[in-house]
C-alpha cells in the first residue's frame, strides 16, 4: 500500500476503479433530506471536495507523492481551526446549471474512466452525484479559488451524516491536475497538505481529548476521539479529526482495504471547542 501510493498512474487507476464500484447511497439520503425539509426536522445537504494532488519531487521527473489538500477553517467561522475539504451547503439555483455543464462535458471535470463508471450507475445516482460534485466545485472556487477546470473527478465516497449537526456530507474525491494559487476567502485560513503515506503510518495517529460547552443544554461535553497529527510546513501542528478524518479513512478502506489504528493513547492532544461550535452560531 505504501509503495503503491507513490505510483501516480497505477494509484489513480486503482482509486477510480474502487470508487467507481462502491455502493452509493446518495439518492436515498438526498430524498430523505428533501422530505425532512418540509417537516420540523429540517436537514442540510453539503457537497465536499476531497482534493488529491500529486506533488513531484524537485529534480526527479518520475518521483513524487500524493497529498490531500485540505483547508483549515478560519477563526471567523464556528468550526474555526478544523481541517476539511472545501465545500458547503447545496444551492440548487447555482448548482443544477453547473451540474448540467459537467454532464455535457462543457466543463471537463468529469471524463475518462470515472465518467464511464458513473454512467454504469442508475440515472438517479448519476444525477445526484453530479449535483453534489458541482456543488463542491462551486464552493471550492468560492473558498480558495480552486479552478473547476483544474479538478477531475476520481469518484464519490459514501455520504456521511454528522452526529452534532443536522447535516449530511456528500464527499467526492477529485484530482487537482496542476499547481494552483491559493486565495482564501474569509472562511479559510490556509491550505494544509497531508501526504497520503502519513495515513498509513501508525505513529501519525493519536487521541484528541475534546471539551465543549453545549449551550443548548448548558452543560459540558467531553470526548476522546481518534485523530491524525500532522506537522505542517509552517511549523504548526495540525490535527485531523471528526467527520473529515472519518471520510478520508473510508477512502483508505475502500481503495486500499486499510484499517488504521484506533489512536495512540500515549499521544493525547487536548482541545476546548469555542462557544458556538456546536450550534453553528
Amino acid at each position: 500500500m505504501k509503495n503503491a501510493a507513490g505510483k501516480k498512474d497505477d494509484t489513480l487507476d486503482l482509486i477510480v476503479r474502487q470508487l467507481g464500484t462502491v455502493p452509493l447511497d446518495y439518492t436515498d439520503k438526498f430524498n430523505l433530506i428533501k422530505k425532512k425539509r418540509v417537516s420540523d426536522k429540517a436537514w442540510l445537504a453539503a457537497g465536499v471536495l476531497i482534493p488529491l494532488f500529486f506533488r513531484k519531487n524537485p529534480g526527479d521527473a518520475e518521483g513524487g507523492e500524493f497529498v490531500f489538500q485540505l483547508i483549515k477553517r478560519s477563526s471567523g467561522v464556528p468550526q474555526g481551526g478544523d481541517l476539511s475539504g472545501p465545500g458547503g451547503m447545496l444551492n440548487t439555483m447555482l448548482d443544477r446549471p453547473l451540474a448540467s455543464l459537467v454532464a455535457t462535458g462543457i466543463l471537463p471535470s468529469l471524463k475518462g474512466k470515472a465518467r464511464s463508471f458513473l454512467r454504469k450507475r442508475d440515472p438517479a445516482s448519476r444525477r445526484t452525484a453530479r449535483l453534489f460534485f458541482a456543488n463542491a466545485l462551486r464552493e471550492s472556487w468560492e473558498e480558495v479559488r480552486l479552478n473547476p477546470l483544474n479538478v477531475e473527478l476520481l469518484g464519490p465516497l459514501p455520504s456521511y451524516s454528522l452526529t452534532l449537526f443536522t447535516r449530511t456530507i456528500f464527499p467526492l474525491v477529485g484530482l487537482v491536475r496542476k499547481e494552483w494559487n491559493f486565495r482564501p476567502n474569509w472562511e479559510v485560513e490556509k491550505v494544509v497538505e497531508i501526504p497520503l503515506k502519513s495515513l498509513f503510518a501508525e505513529d501519525s495517529y493519536g487521541v484528541l481529548s475534546v471539551e465543549a460547552l453545549d449551550e443548548r443544554e448548558s452543560s459540558k461535553l467531553n470526548w476522546d476521539l481518534p485523530c491524525l497529527i500532522h506537522a505542517d510546513i509552517d511549523g504548526s501542528e495540525e490535527v485531523l479529526w471528526g467527520a473529515t478524518l472519518n471520510i478520508i479513512l473510508s477512502f483508505l478502506k475502500i481503495v486500499f482495504n486499510y484499517d488504521p489504528p484506533t489512536g495512540n493513547e500515549n499521544k493525547v492532544i487536548k482541545r476546548t471547542l469555542k462557544p458556538g461550535y456546536l450550534t453553528g452560531k
